[in-house]
């Protein structure tokens, strides 16, 4: 996995290094390669999870306007995570009292177990994007980017 991380990293570094193409014509080509590409899929096969988030345009707003990872300590998205995962899963059990479709199904969150720095990343993350998207406050906090 480590090898074909290196492998992508080293192709984006050369693409972005071609400088032959126009940033206008560049710029609408990654936002047509974000957009297209809108399942987020993070999993780990020694603890049994697998993240898969399926929401059009967020791996866009992910890369364009999400905090830098390294932003935000991992214990702080954690602790957030867990409150949204609570307020969202209360919300998917009383589907009539929320607006229909958003909460579709329940998040298995388990604060005992450790999902590493990126999955809870791209789950805060999500939690703020579905926030500010749609008009949605899961807890006291205000979403913010």
């Amino acid at each position: 996995m480590k090898s074909f991380l290196y492998i992508f990293l080293i192709t984006g570094f050369l693409y972005s290094c071609k400088s032959s193409q126009s940033t206008d014509a560049s710029s609408k080509q990654e936002e047509v390669q974000l957009t297209k590409n809108d399942t987020v899929s993070i999993a780990n096969n020694d603890l049994e999870y697998e993240l898969i988030i399926i929401e059009p345009g967020f791996n866009f707003w992910l890369e364009t306007k999400a905090r830098p990872r390294g932003y935000y300590e991992q214990d702080f998205m954690e602790t957030r995570n867990l409150r949204y995962v609570d307020a969202w899963n209360d919300r998917a059990m009383h589907p009539l009292e929320y607006p229909s479709g958003l909460y579709e199904s329940r998040i298995y969150y388990d604060p005992t177990v450790n999902y590493g720095y990126e999955v809870n990343y791209k789950l805060y993350n999500y939690f703020i994007y579905f926030q500010l998207t749609y008009k949605q406050q899961l807890t006291s906090f205000i979403p913010r980017i």
